[in-house]
């Protein structure tokens, strides 16, 4: 290859080989010939050298790419460019953005949006609002606030930041916005936790609102993705119908999702249905299978899916295996979890535990009543156990009303300086399940003391497309009246059919049973499920999705109300899926 390049007089012979060069091997041999032959002073020569080795390289080497551009005398707009480029997608963006700044300072070069381009990625990637911010005002004084690829830059790099108002801002002064710019914005919503917005921008899209934008494959991606969160099955539903219609179904990430989101909706025949029809699967597609049929307490199920991806010869991947063990968690299957977990340890799986795998099992033990075991467990691990861990035990604790483990869980929580109000209100519920009020009346003093605030449970069901929320002793819906007195009718018919409130999920020490039920009449649960009888016609499936961990009055509830009104009420709470039917719920009240 040396001679070819020494002895070839032409110029597009050497550009060849530089853009076919396939390694750093090849490379430094070109360099040392262009060094050699002073081809290294030919401005296109260099820049052809110089993107292939800052840009094309794989694995990148940015600290030789910084080297060649520190040798060039006289480097191009272009050159510096290119070099802002590299630092964007290197690990030490920073330094793009003060090359950035030395650029802008060099008044022999003018203004440049390609530069602004690159030096807002090296933000993006650095986190850097406040550079982010001078970018901006240097785009605006420039005059570039008409290059629409740049704003949508922009709007990605106040997305990233969590600063969802600018990127308003900036998608509204785009002057032609295209399917990357709606893309982006979604985006924007679906990290600043704008969900239901993202609804509403995909439904604007689809109805073509700028005359040029369709939703593609990264929009329904991003739209399923809300779908999932919210729990909206009946807009996801939508969204699969505009990709069989578009001729979208045949991408296997959407595939994957869709699976992803029925079974976050609750729908496993649709899941499986969607699994089912896949011409090709990956490890992907087989994890979003056994973490469905786990999140959904179809335990067995999980591992025979497990046990059949097994067969097809694809090695598991790490949250494949957090799914399995979360599948034997949440349907009681000690013994195959534990089985599975000391397959892992073995290195069957090449694949060592993590906290995730570790935290699976310790929540297994803890359904359990093997809080000991599980606490045992934790102090044995190899790695230093996470906050995480802790509070998945605390959470055994709650339900199993195990005080004394619950305070040491929280004094290791303390230790971590980890503690939320969440860990406070699962201590709350352990202390009022046991009747423990003098105990509740320090910790709630100690809350206020600590200025602790408690997130408040809500509840969200879906219909014809719209979300509806709910908290507890919700007064803000429309149709508040009716909601609230078809909820008193309820109550009168399950009260018949033997429901009798469950007081110890009352954390208020109210002076009798009778003022601790009504307390809990109206969590958002109730309030969501109500509604949900109200509007939908008999034996309609109720889904509800809440925030929180649903606690043990609702629950029953909810497989009263299965009962007495033959209908199927599924609620996937913060932790998993209850599928009520008929008076039972799928995790046989183990949750």
């Amino acid at each position: 290859m040396l001679k070819s390049i020494s002895s070839s007089s032409s110029d597009d012979h050497l550009l060849s080989l530089i853009v076919s060069s396939t390694g750093k091997l090849h490379l430094r041999q070109i360099h040392a010939v262009l060094l050699r032959t002073s081809l290294i002073r030919n401005s296109d020569v260099f820049h052809h050298f110089f993107s292939r080795l800052a840009l094309s390289l794989i694995p990148r080497d940015i600290n030789y790419s910084c080297r060649v551009f520190s040798q060039r005398l006289n480097p191009t707009l272009s050159h510096c460019n290119t070099m802002i480029r590299a630092f964007s997608l290197s690990q030490t963006p920073c330094e793009g953005f003060r090359l950035f700044r030395a650029l802008r300072r060099n008044i022999s070069f003018p203004a440049n949006p390609l530069s602004s381009s690159f030096a807002l990625k090296c933000c993006i990637k650095s986190g850097d609002l406040l550079g982010g911010l001078q970018i901006h005002g240097k785009i605006f004084s420039d005059g570039f606030l008409s290059d629409s690829l740049l704003m949508t830059t922009l709007m990605d790099l106040y997305s990233t930041c969590e600063n969802s108002t600018d990127a308003c801002k900036v998608f509204d002064e785009i002057p032609q916005r295209d399917t990357v710019s709606w893309n982006v914005l979604i985006s924007c919503y679906l990290r600043n936790k704008r969900t239901r917005d993202v609804l509403v921008l995909f439904d604007k899209m689809k109805n073509d609102v700028d005359r040029c934008v369709k939703p593609d494959n990264v929009t329904c991606l991003l739209a399923l993705q809300a779908c999932a969160n919210l729990g909206a099955l009946d807009f996801g539903k939508q969204v699969h119908d505009f990709i069989d219609e578009n001729g979208l179904s045949g991408a296997l990430n959407l595939s994957n999702t869709l699976v992803s989101m029925y079974s976050r909706c609750g729908s496993m025949d649709k899941a499986y249905e969607v699994f089912n029809r896949m011409r090709e699967r990956n490890v992907v597609s087989w994890t979003a299978m056994i973490s469905g049929l786990a999140m959904n307490g179809f335990g067995k199920e999980a591992i025979e899916a497990f046990n059949e991806m097994l067969k097809f010869g694809i090695s598991p991947e790490e949250q494949t295996l957090t799914g399995l063990l979360s599948a034997c968690s949440h349907s009681g299957l000690v013994d195959e979890g534990m089985m599975f977990f000391d397959r892992m340890r073995s290195g069957e799986f090449k694949i060592k535990p993590n906290l995730h795998h570790y935290g699976c099992i310790v929540d297994l033990l803890g359904r359990a009543r093997l809080l000991d075991k599980a606490y045992s467990l934790i102090k044995s691990m190899e790695m230093k156990p996470d906050s995480t861990i802790w509070r998945t035990l605390l959470g055994a604790c709650r339900v199993h009303g195990n005080v004394e483990l619950g305070e040491r869980v929280i004094a290791h929580l303390i230790e971590f300086k980890a503690e939320e109000a969440g860990d406070y209100v699962l201590l709350l519920n352990t202390y009022s399940s046991v009747g423990k009020w003098e105990k509740v009346t320090e910790l709630r003093s100690l809350m206020k003391k600590k200025r602790i605030q408690t997130n408040p449970g809500c509840s969200a069901i879906e219909l014809q497309g719209t979300v509806h929320e709910f908290i507890v002793d919700d007064v803000s819906h429309p149709r508040k009246e009716e909601i609230y007195k078809m909820l008193a009718e309820i109550n009168q018919q399950l009260k018949i059919a033997g429901y009798v409130a469950e007081i110890t999920s009352e954390l208020h020490n109210l002076d009798s049973e009778e003022e601790k039920g009504y307390a809990l009449r109206y969590h958002s649960e109730k309030l969501a499920i109500a509604f949900g009888i109200l509007v939908t016609p008999p034996e309609t499936t109720i889904r509800v999705t809440k925030n929180l961990r649903t606690c043990v009055d609702c629950h029953n509830f909810a497989k009263f109300v299965s009962d007495v009104y033959d209908r199927v009420v599924i609620v996937r709470d913060r932790s998993r899926f209850h599928h009520f039917k008929g008076g039972s719920c799928s995790c046989n009240d183990f949750w």
